[in-house]
């Protein structure tokens, strides 16, 4: 037997072509198209500029507990009437700002538990579009229906829309959704009975959470790419376009 060739069920096979075949071989993909297997980095990032913004407003406020008190935390928390203002960019800084550790504590657990299969779900780019658009809803419900003067600040936003988002995941996959619907009930509950939480700022980051994981996974195979970009790049500019009416509202 020549030894190029190699053994295979029907005749021979060219080992080169064996192993061209190999290479060029289609991966499966997720329900999003991403490849599967991934380890988890955008959560990892994610929890550390938490923290990081954290320490940072802590060190300034010279307390751990009160760090809300520090000039960065009042710089980038989210105030609807500074952002009619002009300060633009609290919308987003405001979701990597956290009052007291346990608060902090809270919302990174639910980040790394949520957060690590969605990402391999949805691929590292997704998962970071997800976040940011679920982070952005947020924003949108307090800039719609909070006081001007009202100061919110926290990831809890964009963890409501990981919540929405594994709910719309497991549909896709026909696999039972049940205890989710659970865990966003009991959070709901809490939001509304324990004081000083953005009720409003949660069920924001939820619905958008939903609707943009719902563009993702449920985009068709071909050209799903380009059907996934125009879906959150729509969610964004109808959050943005919101947003802006309450300034001329203002």
């Amino acid at each position: 037997m020549p030894e190029c060739l190699r053994e295979a069920s029907v005749g021979y096979q060219c080992v080169d072509c064996v192993s061209e075949g190999t290479r060029t071989a289609r991966r499966g993909t997720t329900v999003a198209g991403a490849d599967p297997g991934g380890r988890p980095v955008v959560v990892p990032t994610l929890i550390a500029v938490n923290v990081v913004v954290y320490v940072l407003t802590a060190v300034q406020a010279g307390n751990p507990v009160y760090n809300s008190l520090a000039p960065l935390f009042r710089e980038l928390s989210l105030v609807p009437g500074y952002v009619l203002a002009g300060e633009w960019w609290r919308v987003g800084t405001a979701g990597f700002l956290h009052i007291g550790p346990i608060h902090l504590i809270v919302n990174m657990l639910a980040l790394w538990m949520l957060g690590r299969d969605l990402e391999r779900v949805l691929g590292r780019g997704r998962f970071l579009a997800l976040y940011l658009v679920s982070l952005l809803g947020g924003s949108a419900a307090v800039m719609l229906f909070y006081a001007p003067n009202e100061q919110v600040a926290g990831a809890s936003g964009a963890v409501f829309g990981l919540m929405g988002a594994l709910v719309v995941v497991l549909r896709r996959l026909k696999a039972p959704a049940g205890q989710v619907f659970g865990i966003i009930g009991i959070n709901v509950l809490i939001s509304v009975v324990l004081p000083g939480i953005s009720l409003i700022g949660h069920l924001g980051g939820l619905v958008i959470g939903a609707a943009a994981t719902a563009g993702l996974v449920y985009a068709p195979a071909r050209n799903r790419t380009a059907m996934q970009v125009v879906a959150l790049g729509g969610i964004t500019f109808v959050l943005i376009f919101l947003m802006w009416a309450t300034v001329l509202r203002g």
